[in-house]
């Protein structure tokens, strides 16, 4: 498969690992916003499964799709040195209880899930308890991975097409949440301190300015938590670019299977705005 990608090449100062990395880690979203049929899911470990370390049923789309095509899909996603994670499902078995949610842990490692995602900020739970379910899943042999979800004001964004000295009518206060950063940072360092693997943030919220005070938002957590330890939910081509060009190739994210390509060669290279050029005369070599 190395004949494929002889257009690709990293500088010898970049420290690009084989898997299984530590950073520089790409989770590809699977089955929930479009249907990925093994056929398609095989053919992307065949041309891509180099560039990608993990695999996530997103959202509830496990419980929904059929066992053995769960099974099947795990299985090959392991022959491919791919992990897989659950989605943010976990906090529907919650609510039914300590034991359901142990018996859930118990089946995600009968079906072969490496990773269990806790999303903290649908849980509402105590932080004591957040730090229980943890425990379980790191003692059920999985491991764990607490999502957060930063959520402030949006009328405390400036604006972008402001002119200088003009008026601008002010925007409503909305009605979500202000969650405390620091406070986020300090539940996040807690669930590594019980073991956690890996802390989730939900990045459409943070960065959909990036270049507003939500950029300032991101470098606390990095600083904070560690690169190695955080992993960023990158919507779109531009927001994974943005995350390449501040923080380097080894920043953590998680992206739709369609952008592996071109956050590959973000990563391999300082390719700036012409780098879709570069996948799209490089694809036709499949």
């Amino acid at each position: 498969m190395a004949g494929y990608y002889r257009w690709k090449s990293f500088e010898e100062n970049e420290d690009r690992p084989e898997k299984p990395r530590r950073y520089g880690v790409t989770e590809m979203r699977g089955p929930r916003y479009s249907v990925l049929s093994q056929n398609v899911l095989q053919e992307i470990f065949d041309s891509m499964g180099q560039f990608v370390d993990g695999l996530k049923f997103s959202g509830g789309s496990n419980s929904l799709i059929p066992k053995s095509f769960i099974k099947q899909a795990i299985e090959m996603a392991h022959e491919h040195d791919v992990y897989v994670s659950t989605g943010d499902w976990a906090e529907h078995m919650v609510r039914s209880g300590p034991s359901s949610f142990k018996e859930y842990v118990e089946e995600c490692k009968q079906l072969g899930f490496d990773t269990i995602e806790l999303n903290a900020s649908l849980l509402e739970i105590p932080e004591e308890t957040l730090l229980r379910y943890v425990r379980l899943i790191k003692n059920g042999g999985l491991r764990a991975k607490p999502m957060f979800a930063v959520k402030f004001n949006k009328s405390d964004i400036p604006g972008k097409n402001r002119a200088f000295g003009s008026y601008v009518v002010p925007e409503p206060r909305s009605s979500e949440f202000v969650e405390d950063i620091d406070l986020l940072i300090r539940k996040a360092e807690r669930c590594l301190e019980a073991g956690a693997d890996t802390i989730m943030i939900d990045a459409d919220d943070v960065c959909e300015y990036a270049d507003s005070l939500r950029a300032d938002i991101i470098a606390k957590v990095i600083g904070r938590l560690g690169i190695e330890k955080t992993m960023f939910e990158a919507s779109d081509v531009k927001l994974a670019e943005w995350f390449i060009k501040r923080y380097g190739p080894n920043v953590n994210l998680y992206v739709d299977h369609s952008q592996i390509m071109d956050l590959e060669c973000l990563r391999g290279r300082h390719l700036g705005k012409d780098h879709k050029s570069v996948v799209s005369s490089s694809y036709f070599l499949f």
